[in-house]
């Protein structure tokens, strides 16, 4: 009787042992598969895209295209301006309201949206300006992202008011007047589809071209 009792708990301990083993191999796999999923996350986070780095990117579409524009981090206050009147829909539905070839295309007048024909545009506002942002590094070069204005001695921009220049060229003659403040990276072709419209007397086109919807993508 006691070489079975004895028989019986090294049954026990090996059948114990064993579970003990196999949950721990379990443990240690989850946690395995764990810290696999953390350093793939990681991984997600330190890629960077050559094109638009760690920058925000809004993807504009345009009743004649679509663009994708980069917002500068060097611009905070424009950049979180505009993300907030795109997560607002505040530019769906108005139009590029004065468009000059080999000079920019505008937009962002409020008072453009179901504008009637000859109605005068250029003067609306969502109510307040934004202080200069204006740095050397970002010029006028064809694609650039900037802030209309009125005649100013601080230089404030327009609460909305947006162009973006069509010269490939540049427009020099602005740098260090008015802020730069992104830039489109995707949709090039679309910057000439709308200056090559047919315009009327005042800059604004024939035909109005129509924000359709801006998102942010990233």
């Amino acid at each position: 009787m006691k070489k079975i009792a004895f028989i019986s708990l090294i049954g026990l301990f090996l059948i114990s042992f064993t579970m003990c083993t196999g949950k721990k191999k379990e443990d240690q796999k989850a946690e395995t598969v764990k810290e696999a999923v953390v350093t793939q996350e990681a991984s997600k986070e330190m890629t960077i895209d050559p094109k638009t780095g760690s920058e925000t990117v809004v993807l504009m579409k345009t009743t004649l295209g679509d663009m994708k524009i980069k917002l500068y981090d060097e611009t905070p206050q424009h950049r979180d301006n505009f993300i907030k009147l795109v997560n607002g829909k505040f530019y769906d539905g108005l139009i590029f309201h004065r468009v000059i070839r080999d000079f920019m295309i505008q937009g962002g007048d409020p008072d453009s949206r179901n504008a009637p024909p000859g109605q005068q545009l250029g003067m609306g506002t969502p109510g307040y300006t934004l202080p200069a942002e204006i740095l050397p590094q970002f010029k006028h070069k064809k694609g650039a992202l900037a802030a209309a204005r009125t005649n100013n001695p601080e230089r404030r921009s327009s609460g909305s008011q947006f162009y973006i220049v069509h010269n490939n060229a540049g427009t020099p003659h602005l740098d260090g007047a008015y802020t730069v403040f992104g830039e489109v990276f995707e949709g090039m072709d679309v910057i000439d589809k709308i200056a090559a419209v047919r315009t009327l007397p005042g800059d604004r086109p024939e035909v109005d071209v129509k924000i359709i919807s801006v998102t942010i993508v990233k």
